[in-house]
């Protein structure tokens, strides 16, 4: 995920203290069923798609936008999947930041599939019973997605 100008802006005061920010998280599927996610290029490990929104920005539209500019897809949201306070993290430079993780259930309406820009290596479409190897926190927010009639999420207690 590429650093937000207005993050840098705040870096250059608060230092690596931490800092609490918004995320979104888009799980993006097609009329087959497939899930959209993209092979990151900062670790070359594949994953939904997501990122931060612009000041003042909603968390839907944010995923929309974060998706048509890593993918090139439009999407539509759909419903809201979960809302999770996700654990500090440590970035190789010292930033510390939490992000309160808002996940969107969406559907795409159109475009083709493809790297947009260099936030990804690669970008595809993957059946459900043939998704690559995924990090948990995707994993997760697939199968919440994939429940048409589950409520929000909200806590893993």
């Amino acid at each position: 995920m590429a650093t937000p100008d207005f993050i840098r802006t705040i870096r250059a005061d608060a230092g690596h203290q931490l800092l609490w920010l918004p995320g979104v998280t888009a799980i993006v599927f097609d009329d087959a069923g497939r899930v959209l996610l993209g092979r990151r290029s900062d670790n070359g490990k594949w994953s939904v798609i997501g990122g931060i929104p612009d000041p003042g920005e909603q968390p839907a539209a944010c995923a929309v936008r974060e998706v048509f500019e890593e993918t090139a897809v439009h999407c539509v949201p759909e419903r809201v999947v979960l809302v999770e306070a996700l654990e500090p993290v440590t970035y190789p430079n010292g930033d510390t930041c939490q992000f309160m993780d808002v996940t969107i259930r969406c559907r795409a309406v159109g475009g083709e599939a493809r790297v947009n820009d260099d936030e990804s290596l690669e970008v595809g479409w993957f059946a459900l019973d043939q998704l690559p190897d995924l990090h948990e926190f995707g994993l997760f927010r697939i199968k919440q997605a994939m429940a048409e009639e589950q409520p929000t999420w909200f806590d893993r207690q």
